[in-house]
């Protein structure tokens, strides 16, 4: 078995004084899709929000390829190689699409062009909107140009 793109151990992290997690542990190798599967409520986005550093971890470890992420800012978390589609509120809207996909390159400023064109191989559906504002794109085209932004920082772990 390769090593682990992300390592998870024991994780505890939640809202205010109540624990959500309570010593959650997960793995992910290189090259792999791992789902979390569960009824609403069950700390499914508190897992990804934790992993991601939006919500402190209480106890427990969080690695990216052996790094710790704990007590990282989410723009350091992707910095090392992972990137996060949240759920809800994940375009700007009064942005158009090639701004938003623009916005998801600030690490890779050098390489946009060389990103763009590997999004827009990857998800071919944007490149007819790109002069549009997100605003106006259905919820499936906001999903699609989410995952496009966080693919143009060419991340090694894609957290959806």
């Amino acid at each position: 078995m390769s090593d682990p793109i992300l390592d998870v151990r024991q994780l505890r992290a939640g809202y205010g004084d109540e624990d959500i997690l309570h010593g959650v542990s997960i793995t992910v190798t290189e090259g792999r899709i791992v789902a979390i599967i569960g009824p609403n409520g069950s700390g499914k986005s508190t897992l990804l929000k934790a992993i991601y550093g939006l919500i402190p971890i209480r106890a427990g470890a969080v690695s990216l390829a052996g790094k710790q992420l704990a007590g990282l800012r989410p723009h350091r978390i992707t910095a090392l190689g992972a990137n996060l589609v949240p759920q809800l509120s994940n375009v700007f809207p009064d942005l158009s699409v090639s701004e938003n996909l623009e916005v998801g390159a600030t690490l890779n400023r050098h390489r946009l062009r060389e990103r763009l064109d590997a999004v827009l191989a990857a998800l071919p559906n944007l490149r007819a909107l790109l002069t549009r504002r997100a605003a106006t794109l259905s919820g499936g085209q906001r999903q699609i140009l989410a995952v496009g932004r966080a693919l143009m920082s060419d991340p090694r772990l894609l957290i959806l």
